[in-house]
């Protein structure tokens, strides 16, 4: 088994590599969703959180007030911290639970937008994949997705920087033409994790 930790910044196109990956045989674990699944009814993390920032967050059907959530810690980093410390072992649980699911001869591939800017998964992973884009080019995507540019440049001046993330990483995918061009360079990566893969 190989385990990929898949990361990039906001309008790169991860979501879309992750996809294309998939199209070969890799298992994808969504992180973002698993993220939200520990915080839902019966979820790793649900009543912690509602213990820790208060039962006034519950609401009617028991799911949590995200927006509720979002307005406490988007406010305050220690805040945030906290709400880290009580969700992120519950996201390591998931993600090592989804791996041990998996085939021993998987290429699985995690998801995972805060790779660097967190210790999330951080063990869990063998190789990291980053994908990147021009930033006029990522500008131009999030514009088309109805985000202004203005409210674009805030979002990637929140993340970490093209620097950060390669020097974390191990394998490089750019994403800064056609998808039909990606997928060309995908298959290139899609050997070279075959070949890691069969090397260990």
């Amino acid at each position: 088994m190989l385990v990929v930790g898949l990361t990039g910044g906001i309008g790169v196109g991860k979501t879309t590599v992750a996809r294309l990956l998939a199209g070969h045989g890799a298992i994808v674990v969504d992180c973002d969703g698993l993220g939200r699944r520990v915080v839902e009814p019966g979820g790793r993390a649900h009543e912690a959180v509602l213990a820790h920032f208060g039962d006034h967050l519950r609401t009617a059907d028991g799911t949590i007030d995200r927006p509720g959530l979002a307005a406490i810690v988007f406010n305050s980093p220690a805040a945030l911290a906290q709400l880290n410390a009580i969700t992120h072992p519950a996201i390591d649980a998931e993600i090592a639970a989804a791996i041990k699911a998996a085939p021993a001869d998987a290429i699985v591939v995690l998801d995972m937008a805060v790779l660097v800017e967190s210790n999330l998964g951080e063990g869990q992973y063998d190789v990291v994949l980053v994908v990147e884009a021009p930033v006029d080019v990522r500008l131009d995507r999030l514009e088309g997705r109805g985000l202004p540019r203005d409210q674009a440049r805030a979002r990637m001046a929140s993340q970490a920087t093209d620097e950060q993330r390669r020097a974390k990483g191990d394998l490089f995918v750019t994403n800064g033409g056609t998808e039909a061009e990606l997928a060309v360079a995908v298959d290139a990566l899609w050997g070279e994790l075959l070949q890691r893969a069969a090397a260990r």
